[in-house]
Parts: structure tokens; C-alpha cells; sequence
């Protein structure tokens, strides 16, 4: 087990099987206090009330919200900057595609999807750090995760997706060089992860996938928590700038 770098975390898609499992791991390390956003207010609450129970000491709070819109990414920072004094640790979990299609050409994408893409995977990240860095920056400490996917690469069929998290890969090096030395800004990068996608997902496209991981399976929610847990400790303090591939042996490139 790691110990994490400071106590406070700020983490968005807690609602969900990877923030859920980042959170509960992150709480094992020793944060003692987490402020957790979702889109999916129902969601959310099944997070927070599994974890309280688990971890009755822990200071959690809660809001639904989209981090893609400002005033409401700036309601839910402040429950960290006026409950905990600010955040040591934040992890950037939301992502991902808003198309009821996993895949769509880029010659049968519309404009709407494309922004919606990128916004749903850049703008949360946009509006956190910028919030919530420069009390980092002023006392010395930050760890900022996060999250690319091995597609950033380039995906027929996923255009939107791929560069988006590309961007992401791109925001994460920079920000790691601007942000030196108090806070560290590094990047997971998952293969298919076992979450509420992959349970929607055709089996043979699941199998496709999965067939290309070295050892031919998906990983779990825990499996890519690991890898924050890491970024995120007291450990990782000379780690920045990195995107980490969890992914079975998968190799993202551009």
C-alpha cells in the first residue's frame, strides 16, 4: 500500500465503476477527505453512502454536477476550497463518448457530436485545474491524474474519442512542464476496463478488444486504481509528465 500525498482529493465520476474504485483506493491510502462529483446524482449517492460506511472517519461530500459547464464545475470546487481548505490530490475520472454508437465513421459524424466529444473530455479537466491548481502551486503540494485511454493513438470509427484523449495526453505533459516542481501532472491511459460501457457492448466486438490485450482480458476498476494510487502518493513526488499505459500489454503511440 502507498500513502498518499495529502489528505484532500477532489475526483469526479465517483459515480461510476472507476471513480467508485479510485475512491475507495485513494480512502485506503489515507485521504480523509473527498469531495465527489457525478453526472448522475443517484449514482453518486450509492458511492457515497458505500463508502461512508466503509469508512465512517472520512469527510465526503458530494454534489451532482456536469463538469463540462463552468458554474457548475465552480459550485463543486468549492465544496473542497470551503470545506477542506483546498484539494492535495485531484483526479480527472469523466470521459468517454456521449453517442448512443460506440463507433461512428468520421465521414457520418456530425459537428454536435464532435464537440460534445471533446468538451465531455477536456473541458471538466479545464475547468478543475484551473480552479484548483494555483492553491497547489501556493503551497507546494499537488498531484493531478489524469485520464487518456490507449485509443489516443488513433481509432478507426472513434475520431472524436482518439483525439480528444490525445488532447488530454498533450494537456498532461504540458501542464506537468508549467506546473513544476510544487505539483505533479500525469496521465492513465486504460484498456477496455470492465465498466458500465463494456456491459452495454456487443460480445464480439468485447471479444475483439479484449483478443488484443496480451493476457486476453479486460482489466478492472481496481486494476486502473492502482496506477492513481500511485501517481497520487507521497512516492511519485519525481513522476510527471507520464502517460501509463494499463493495458494488458497494449501499446498507445502517436
Amino acid at each position: 500500500m502507498t500513502r498518499i500525498a495529502g489528505p484532500r482529493v477532489v475526483l469526479t465520476g465517483a459515480g461510476g465503476p472507476m471513480g467508485r474504485a479510485v475512491a475507495r483506493r485513494l480512502l485506503q491510502d489515507g485521504a480523509e477527505a473527498l469531495a465527489l462529483a457525478d453526472i448522475s446524482g443517484s449514482r453518486l449517492a450509492e458511492t457515497v453512502a458505500l463508502l461512508g460506511a466503509e469508512y465512517p472517519a472520512a469527510r465526503i461530500v458530494s454534489l451532482r454536477c456536469d463538469i463540462t459547464a463552468a458554474t457548475e464545475t465552480e459550485a463543486f470546487c468549492a465544496l473542497a476550497l470551503e470545506g477542506f481548505g483546498g484539494a492535495d490530490v485531484l483526479v480527472n475520472t469523466v470521459g468517454g463518448i456521449r453517442s448512443p454508437r460506440l463507433y461512428t465513421r468520421f465521414l457520418e459524424m456530425d459537428e454536435a457530436q464532435f464537440r460534445s466529444t471533446f468538451d465531455l473530455n477536456l473541458m471538466g479537466n479545464f475547468h478543475l485545474i484551473r480552479t484548483l491548481a494555483p492553491g497547489m502551486v501556493e503551497r507546494g503540494l499537488g498531484r493531478i491524474v489524469n485520464f487518456a485511454t490507449v485509443v489516443f493513438g488513433g481509432e478507426a470509427g472513434q475520431v472524436d474519442y482518439a483525439a480528444a484523449k490525445a488532447a488530454t495526453a498533450s494537456l498532461t505533459r504540458s501542464l506537468a512542464a508549467e506546473l513544476a516542481p510544487a505539483v505533479t501532472v500525469n496521465a492513465v491511459a486504460p484498456g477496455l476496463t470492465r465498466t458500465s460501457v463494456t456491459q452495454n457492448m456487443p460480445a464480439d466486438e468485447a471479444a475483439r478488444l479484449t483478443a488484443l490485450a496480451f493476457n486476453r482480458r479486460m482489466a478492472e476498476p481496481e486494476e486502473i486504481a492502482e496506477a492513481v494510487a500511485f501517481f497520487s502518493s507521497e512516492v511519485a513526488r519525481f513522476v510527471t509528465g507520464e502517460i501509463l499505459a494499463v493495458s494488458g500489454g497494449i501499446h498507445p503511440h502517436l
